[in-house]
């Protein structure tokens, strides 16, 4: 069975998870403001205005009750833009923001938003011209995200590869207390001569009960290719059942396929898991990483 299908096979007896479904990871963004977006570019298929009303209409059909959206701007009072562009919306479980750690407005930053319950964590790395490996350098960037930890929140990493892991890795080292959650790495592509340490390394990182694999960017090849399919057992391998959670990428997926197929991937990952497995890995894991509450005034 390809992966879209697993969005219309019977769900008496088929396997399919039929339960609530909170996506990790969406982008928002609305190239109508003023000052314009920095990403998309104009002219990109998904260059139009990306909404929390516009991503329930593709995937409420589908079961989903809540999302997570994280930030894809480096603009600094783009964090408030997205806090507000949620706020309205019960549906949106909080955000991931943009800040970089050891900037010298981090700190007065991290505490105005960490007085707002939607605000989950940060996303940093090899993103924005940004190096992660070059960053853990700073004494002022570790202490940033002590700081970050202490508030509660989590750190999201961002475009997977060796030097990646291996940054994160130190962090974990430096900053246990923190909560990593490590994104799209389904889709990471490492060469060839990369791949021990990578794996290596991943391996000791999965080692922090801390840190959390977000199964996005699934190849829509993945139930034909031996590649794909082993990565994905390798992450299940590593993190399990209560360190694995679903995020879709919506809308950059769509450059892939439509959300059905994306969603249609994750289902057909999650086949042959338990119950209980499907429900931690859609639902409840999202919670345990980001600690959204998602009670809302």
């Amino acid at each position: 069975m390809t992966p879209e299908l697993w969005l219309e096979a019977p769900a008496a007896g088929s396997g399919i998870y039929t339960g609530p479904i909170v996506d990790s990871h969406i982008h928002l963004f609305d190239p109508r403001r003023p000052q314009g977006i920095p990403w998309p570019p104009k002219g990109d298929a998904i260059h139009r205005p990306t909404l929390p009303a516009d991503y329930f209409a593709v995937s409420k059909k589908h079961g989903v009750t809540g999302a997570i959206a994280v930030e894809a701007s480096p603009w600094h009072d783009d964090n408030f833009w997205l806090l507000e562009t949620l706020r309205d919306d019960a549906r949106m479980l909080g955000f991931v923001g943009n800040l970089l750690p050891g900037a010298g407005d981090f700190l007065p930053t991290l505490e105005r938003l960490a007085a707002e319950p939607l605000f989950l964590g940060i996303r940093c790395g090899n993103l924005w011209d940004r190096d992660l490996r070059e960053d853990v350098r700073s004494p002022a960037f570790i202490d940033g995200l002590r700081a970050l930890a202490k508030s509660g929140r989590s750190l999201d990493s961002a475009n997977p590869d060796a030097r990646l892991i291996e940054a994160l890795l130190e962090i974990a080292h430096q900053v246990p207390e923190l909560r990593i959650v490590v994104d799209h790495l389904p889709g990471a592509v490492i060469p060839t001569h990369q791949e021990q340490t990578f794996l290596h390394n991943l391996r000791a990182l999965a080692a922090h009960p801390g840190v959390f694999a977000k199964i996005s960017q699934i190849p829509l090849n993945a139930s034909d290719s031996a590649q794909a399919r082993n990565r994905l057992d390798t992450l299940w391998e590593l993190f399990g059942e209560d360190r694995c959670l679903f995020g879709s990428d919506w809308p950059n997926s769509l450059r892939a396929a439509p959300f059905r197929d994306i969603l249609g991937s994750a289902l057909w990952f999650m086949r042959d898991k338990t119950g209980q497995a499907k429900t931690k890995f859609f639902s409840t894991n999202s919670a345990r990483a980001y600690r959204w509450s998602g009670i809302r005034d």
